[in-house]
């Protein structure tokens, strides 16, 4: 694990969940699942990337821990706010210090059981306000929690 120093805010637009831990291996597949059935990612303007995000933010308890309810929010990132389409949210990554867990390239069946040993650990000052999974086309995946200094 590596940590870095998200300096800028993250803009992602994109397809939105609400749900909670006791919910998410149902949810969260079949939300993927809508994501892809009804092409999201083609349909955002002013994607900066092909690259695709998966932000955990809203959380019922933010700034505490994950219990609760929160948003998932799959999409893109985008230049500006300038339009998003119906039915899609924006939200914003606030800059931060970020641990950064690479999950082994290809294999998103990985990344459940990598979110399960990083909400285990407790060597994470985890800030609970925006976390997020970032996929890259050349199928890398890094899952960045936001940590205090």
């Amino acid at each position: 694990m590596k940590t870095i120093h998200q300096t800028q805010p993250l803009t992602i637009v994109g397809l939105e969940l609400r749900t909670s831990n006791d919910e998410a291996f149902t949810t969260i597949p079949a939300h993927w699942q809508r994501f892809a059935r009804e092409a999201v990612l083609q349909g955002i303007p002013n994607k900066t990337s092909a690259d695709v995000y998966a932000v955990y933010t809203h959380f019922e308890h933010e700034g505490v821990d994950n219990r609760g309810h929160y948003s998932l929010i799959v999409g893109a990132p985008v230049a500006g706010l300038a339009e998003v389409p119906p039915g899609l949210v924006s939200t914003v990554v606030p800059p931060s210090t970020r641990a950064v867990l690479a999950v082994e390239t290809g294999r998103r069946d990985l990344v459940g059981e990598a979110w399960r040993r990083i909400w285990e650990s407790q060597d994470l000052k985890k800030t609970f306000i925006a976390e997020y999974e970032h996929y890259k086309p050349n199928g890398e995946i890094d899952i960045c929690v936001g940590i205090a200094e």
